[in-house]
């Protein structure tokens, strides 16, 4: 798929990590429709790339259908947004579930079913689903997040399936810790003791690769993260044991307490 000449809906374009996917974007010759929560936010960076803004929050449903309403042509979605949902499940109210399984779950989920018609009756098209290494491996207080980037997991793999043929292709990027974005840079947490981070263009090269080569699942990590994740996944029970009262445990409890506001 070929970005350029493209028009590409990005969701979460006014996080760190969207501005910077944005640039790439508007860089490689993409016509652009930046989504957030809130206009105002994205007015500057729409001036700057020449783009359209369609303001959504993507926990109302009726805002999400908004969306794809208001950007019927679109050739690549890139569905970025996602908010924080870490903690004790226990401290969650129903309302705060449902808020993050609507906005990192349900809400790419719609877009992609909401959208993909118009790319296979044009044979042309591509979806990515920007997930995280923690829809590989489970960590201590992220049960919704985990529920919710495991089940993206599912979703884009089985659907990549679907629309095998079509012209249409579905691609999972999942980065681990990303420095100058991304939770850490929101948090100002301290990354686990000998966890390497990533650069925000590290996983913008990742988002391009896979709608340039139609990869399946792009996981920008570093390698020994890559093979840890992998082996969490296959026994999660020594990596549970691994975790317990080490320093990516602690780290966890920093970021827990500072995004419990942002529920």
């Amino acid at each position: 798929m070929r970005i350029e000449g493209s028009t590409v809906l990005l969701t979460g374009a006014a996080g760190g990590l969207g501005q910077a996917i944005a640039r790439d974007l508007a860089a490689k010759g993409a016509k652009l429709v930046l989504s957030g929560r809130r206009a105002d936010a994205l007015e500057t960076l729409a001036d700057e790339l020449g783009a359209r803004v369609v303001a959504a929050d993507l926990a109302d449903p009726d805002q999400v259908d908004h969306l794809a309403r208001a950007c019927p042509d679109t050739d690549i979605l890139i569905a970025n947004a996602a908010m924080p949902s870490t903690g004790d499940l226990l401290d969650y109210t129903p309302e705060q579930i449902d808020r993050a399984l609507t906005v990192n779950l349900r809400a790419p989920i719609m877009l992609a079913r909401a959208l993909a018609p118009r790319m296979v009756e044009a044979r042309r098209g591509h979806i990515v689903l920007v997930g995280s290494i923690s829809g590989k491996a489970a960590t201590k207080y992220s049960s919704l997040y985990s529920a919710a980037k495991f089940g993206l997991r599912g979703f884009a793999l089985s659907f990549r399936q679907d629309l095998h043929g079509t012209g249409v292709g579905v691609s999972l990027v999942q980065p681990g810790a990303v420095r100058d974005a991304g939770m850490f840079a929101a948090t100002g947490a301290t990354p686990p003791t000998g966890v390497r981070m990533v650069s925000p263009a590290q996983v913008v090269a990742g988002v391009a690769r896979a709608v340039e080569r139609d990869l399946c699942e792009v996981n920008v990590a570093p390698v020994e993260l890559k093979v840890l994740s992998a082996l969490a996944g296959q026994f999660p029970g020594f990596a549970e044991k691994a975790q317990r009262g080490s320093s990516a445990e602690r780290t966890i409890s920093e970021v827990v307490a500072a995004q419990r506001h942002r529920r």
